[in-house]
């Protein structure tokens, strides 16, 4: 009884399943769109992260000018 209900229920995942994948698969625009998400999503990474390393350099070169300008008066 059990093993009867197992197997349709599975046989019935199954066809779910291979639908779902040939239907996602097999259409160009949601192959598209992964593509472009694959292809974007690493270049805006390693963009903002540069963007920040850019924005430290900056600060500390500001920092470092600023120490010149004004060095620490001692007595």
């Amino acid at each position: 009884m059990y093993s009867t209900l197992f197997c349709s229920k599975f046989i019935y995942f199954v066809l779910i399943k291979t639908t779902l994948i040939d239907m996602t698969v097999n259409n160009p625009l949601f192959i598209f769109t992964v593509i472009t998400v694959i292809w974007f999503i690493p270049g805006i990474i390693v963009r903002r992260i540069n963007e920040f390393k850019r924005k430290k350099k900056k600060e500390k070169a500001q920092s470092d000018a600023i120490k010149k300008l004004y060095p620490d008066s001692k007595g």
